[in-house]
């Protein structure tokens, strides 16, 4: 679920995977796996992803589905 939602989120905004990835400060690689699920997605990434969409972590895991 967190994965569709980052990939959805950072789609809506015409972004590019490298520049998320600059932006948290990881290699556009591990953003990658991120959107794909291939491995877990930090608490630290979670709370800045939803600080830059201005959504909750709510809606990033899946529990809500208002942004």
């Amino acid at each position: 679920m967190i994965f569709r939602r980052i990939r959805e989120l950072r789609e809506d905004r015409d972004l590019t995977q490298t520049a998320l990835a600059d932006y948290l400060g990881v290699r556009q690689t591990t953003y990658s796996k991120y959107e794909l699920g291939r491995i877990e997605v930090p608490v630290e990434v979670l709370i800045k992803l939803a600080d830059y969409y201005q959504v909750s972590l709510d809606y990033l895991v899946g529990r809500e589905g208002r942004r």
